[in-house]
């Protein structure tokens, strides 16, 4: 089997802090690789830039440029974490037999990486890496992170327990990938609905290296909320259901007043009328909020407006440049 060359796609927000370490770690990691014989020489470490406001962008360029490891796709603005993590996918598949997605905080263990080598060399399409345990995670992010999972697989959604954006991909998963057009993009979902052979390799999560967290709460909440109403219509069956139960209460309750009256028993309810109202009222907002969610993604999609914009790629002239060039042993040869 041929050597595949590899790509590490490192989505990057505000990440100067950071930076020079990950590329560190991971040069060393592609290094190894290399002396194994398991990676080609045109294996690179891709950093995306998603419209970070620091120095992170004149970073990775200036790594570029004594690293031949280390090259950089930068977009126009922030597009968000899941939208510039598409964005290096679907231009390392370009020149890559194999992507590998991780974060650049460097919690994912990325010593792990030739593991997720070694089993595309078993011949899996797709290599989750997931966490063996949420001991280093705070009791509510623990207990909040394990409800979302369970929640979701009610939902009808099937998402890889404790397993977030760190895997390996092959190139014939991310030609399946980009088929996948929907302007709301939540890879947890669709990576699993591709259905290529696939594996998982557990890994202990660290702490964050340097810096903050990009996923602050809110952004948890939302990056969720967004996931389940993107592939699942169960709330919205879930609001009919209440619906119909508030019929049947209703009903019941009318009943419960007409046979009152015809006994002569009825008396004025102030509270009972004011709570049925304001219950009713919160019902139809949340009902009509949570319907309006769905359209707006639909508006969204109908649109078809690109998804990120590149404002400069790096990668893409390196590989062309090394791709074209004659390989190790096509030297040798003329060497010898």
């Amino acid at each position: 089997m041929k050597k595949p060359v590899l790509t590490i796609v490192v989505p990057c927000y505000n990440e100067e802090e950071v930076f020079l370490e990950t590329a560190k770690q991971l040069t060393a990691v592609l290094e190894d690789l290399l002396d194994e014989h398991l990676i080609a020489a045109e294996s690179k470490i891709l950093f995306v830039d998603d419209g970070s406001r620091d120095r992170t962008w004149s970073l990775i360029e200036k790594e570029s440029e004594t690293n031949p490891f280390v090259t950089g796709l930068k977009l126009s603005r922030n597009f968000g974490h899941q939208k510039a993590l598409l964005a290096g996918l679907e231009t390392a598949k370009n020149y890559s037999n194999c992507v590998i997605s991780i974060d650049a905080d460097l919690q994912d263990d990325v010593s792990v990486i030739r593991e997720f080598v070694v089993k595309y060399w078993e011949g899996y399409d797709i290599v989750y890496g997931v966490r063996r345990s949420r001991k280093t995670d705070t009791f509510f992010k623990r207990a909040t992170a394990q409800g979302f999972y369970r929640f979701m697989r009610k939902m009808g959604i099937h998402l890889v327990y404790n397993h977030a954006d760190f895997r390996l991909m092959s190139k014939r998963a991310l030609e399946e990938l980009s088929r996948y057009s929907e302007a709301n993009v939540f890879l947890r979902g669709i990576v699993p609905l591709l259905g290529f052979r696939s594996t998982e390799v557990l890994y202990d999560r660290k702490g964050r290296f340097a810096g903050e967290s990009k996923y602050p709460l809110k952004k948890m909440l939302a990056f969720a909320f967004d996931g389940m109403t993107s592939f699942s219509v169960a709330p919205i069956r879930f609001i009919t259901f209440i619906g119909f139960l508030s019929f049947l209460l209703s009903s019941a309750a009318g009943i419960y007043a007409l046979i009152v009256k015809l006994l002569g028993h009825a008396e004025s309810g102030w509270t009972s009328l004011m709570i049925s109202i304001w219950f009713i009222g919160g019902l139809l907002l949340m009902s009509i909020g949570l319907i309006g969610e769905y359209i707006g993604k639909i508006y969204q999609e109908v649109k078809r407006r690109p998804r990120f914009t590149i404002e400069e790629n790096l990668y893409s002239r390196q590989m062309e440049h090394e791709l074209s060039l004659p390989s190790f042993h096509e030297k040798e040869r003329v060497k010898s």
